[in-house]
């Protein structure tokens, strides 16, 4: 195999949005360590919902970090940005070369249906595709707490196949993964997004200093009964996996428009 560091281990990019102490990204880099060499650049405080964000209107600091994993130290950087910030800089600035692949993840939480829209673990993976580079998102489907290590050979054998098969420019995989034990993990499947929406309003509080402040609420509200989708995967007890890209047109739309009078 070919590798963009000129040995045989391929370089790999971790990120994630949930910061660069949560457990995801431990376990993930874990998983990775001992298929490549992992170079950490990840957000120093929680992103999560940050969707596609980066920081314009003021300076991104980083600072290098010794994080060490159960097969050893690896080199990482923590980034006080988004997850888009993070790969930005560290394809720009902190890595000797272009890596084999972007993996972010594990977020904690899923990332399927509507919630692939504002996740910030999907967007760090997205901007790798973006620049041109394999990328791979994941999530496990647990809002707290959750086994992050029951699907690690899994997370293994995805890399390992997207390092070996590159993804076409401008595509990455969301993979979603449910919580349940090692040995409950029914395989991977190939999924779409599922069609759905949050139901959502605002609770308004008092601050001390007698001022209004909002805090968001809302219900998931699953719109779509196909049995091919991420929900249903994840639901059946199978790994989810989705094929992303940028592209957000509504391409069966074009022509209709195209025949109105504007």
């Amino acid at each position: 195999m070919s590798t963009t560091n000129g040995t045989d281990r391929p370089l790999i990019l971790v990120s994630n949005d949930d910061g660069i102490e949560a457990p995801g990204i431990l376990a993930l880099t874990n998983a990775l360590m001992p298929i490549g060499d992992c170079f950490v650049v990840a957000p120093s405080e929680e992103q999560s919902g940050a969707s596609h964000a980066i920081t314009i209107r003021h300076p991104v600091r980083a600072k290098s970090v010794s994080y060490q994993t159960e097969v050893g130290q690896i080199k990482g950087v923590s980034v006080k940005g988004t997850p888009v910030d993070c790969v930005k800089l560290a394809i720009d600035q902190f890595l000797p070369r272009k890596p084999d692949i972007v993996v972010s993840g594990i977020n904690q939480g899923p990332n399927a249906a509507i919630n692939t829209i504002y996740s910030g673990t999907v967007s760090a993976a997205l901007e790798g595709a973006i620049l041109g580079i394999s990328a791979v998102a994941f999530s496990l489907n647990a809002w707290n707490g959750g086994d992050f290590d029951a699907s690690q050979e899994y997370i293994r054998r995805i890399v390992k196949t997207v390092i070996a098969n590159p993804l076409p420019p401008g595509v990455l995989l969301n993979v979603n993964i449910p919580d349940v034990s090692a040995e409950h993990i029914k395989g991977i499947k190939v999924t779409r997004q599922a069609e759905s929406r949050w139901q959502e309003s605002f609770e308004e509080r008092i601050d001390p200093a007698n001022r209004p402040y909002y805090w968001i609420t809302g219900e998931f509200v699953n719109l779509d009964e196909g049995a091919d989708t991420d929900l249903v995967a994840l639901a059946e007890g199978w790994i989810s996996m989705t094929p992303l890209r940028p592209d957000l047109t509504a391409h069966d739309m074009m022509q209709s428009l195209k025949d109105l009078s504007f």
